[in-house]
């Protein structure tokens, strides 16, 4: 491990969950935190160079083909999603990455089984996939709000146990996907109450930033405690070994979006995905390829087969 790919890892082992433990979000991780990154300007400096290591590692996973990386990505309303993805995945190639979002069900997808519609844009090998929000909001909104779940059609007498069997059925899930190649990343964005305050206000004060307020953002504002609660619960349940959860301090941008970087690089570098060795028979061809075109001396300019057409 080279002195940087040590860096990162240390740098963000303050963010991981370790698997089995228990999770209480408002004593264990702090929205605020920002350890020794004492100023934006030298963040800003990490997070090129996270970009730039990014981009270098996305492009041998694309050639390896061998696997995909799934980026989990939960937060509240207003909880940097959108920026982070912006920002961090602004240096690869777009061939390479996909972002979906999954919003209400539809009928189509009410009409399966709850896992059915996230498992339909997992990303192909040499790929990643960004989920903006997840499966996990099966277990975290349904949660928080249970008359959700008359909308699933469920079969009668489900319902007792529903959360201990969920968190159980995603484990497996990421379990299956992690043993055929998906490496899952999961990011918490931790946004604290006051910072969702002022990025409200910052909403309606803004003309351009209009569009991204809903007066529903501020009715599930009601519910924070709760929602801190089915959080401290996902994270407690489905931190596993296979696929571990990081909860980003998300009160300042910069540093969100630098963690995040750091987290998906680090599973790259781990992955070390190389780029495929030609074998003997091929480089021989290409080496007679390039003799052949070493051989062919500039000529004058070639015909113009459309000479007749003129005039």
């Amino acid at each position: 491990m080279t002195s940087r790919e040590r860096q990162i890892a240390d740098f963000i082992e303050p963010f991981r969950v370790e698997p089995g433990s228990k999770v209480e979000l408002a004593k264990d991780f702090a929205p605020d935190f920002k350890g020794t990154i004492r100023s934006k300007k030298r963040g800003r400096k990490m997070l090129d160079n996270g970009v730039e290591l990014l981009a270098e590692y996305q492009s041998r996973l694309y050639a390896q083909h061998t696997h995909g990386v799934l980026v989990v990505l939960q937060a509240l309303d207003a909880g940097g999603k959108d920026g982070t993805i912006r920002h961090v995945m602004t240096g690869v190639n777009p061939q390479g990455v996909s972002v979906r979002g999954f919003k209400v069900p539809s009928a189509e997808e009410l009409d399966h089984d709850y896992l059915w519609r996230y498992g339909l844009h997992l990303p192909a090998r040499g790929q990643i996939g960004i989920f903006n929000r997840s499966h996990y909001e099966e277990v975290v909104v349904v949660r928080v709000h249970p008359e959700l779940l008359d909308r699933q059609k469920l079969p009668a007498g489900t319902r007792k146990g529903i959360w201990k069997r969920r968190f159980h059925e995603i484990n497996e899930w990421e379990r299956t996907l992690s043993d055929n190649g998906i490496k899952i990343v999961k990011l918490f964005l931790n946004l604290s109450k006051e910072e969702q305050r002022i990025r409200f206000l910052r909403r309606i004060d803004l003309p351009d930033h209009n569009w991204k307020f809903s007066s529903a953002d501020i009715r599930e504002r009601d519910y924070w405690d709760a929602y801190q609660r089915a959080f401290s619960r996902m994270l407690s349940k489905t931190s596993t070994e296979w696929a571990p959860w990081y909860v980003i301090p998300a009160d300042r941008k910069w540093y969100a979006r630098i963690a995040a970087g750091a987290v998906i690089a680090d599973t790259l570098i781990k992955l070390d995905p190389r780029y495929p060795e030609v074998g003997e028979h091929a480089r021989k061809a290409l080496q007679e390829v390039k003799t052949a075109l070493e051989a062919q001396a500039p000529a004058g300019a070639a015909a113009d087969p459309f000479a007749e057409e003129a005039g």
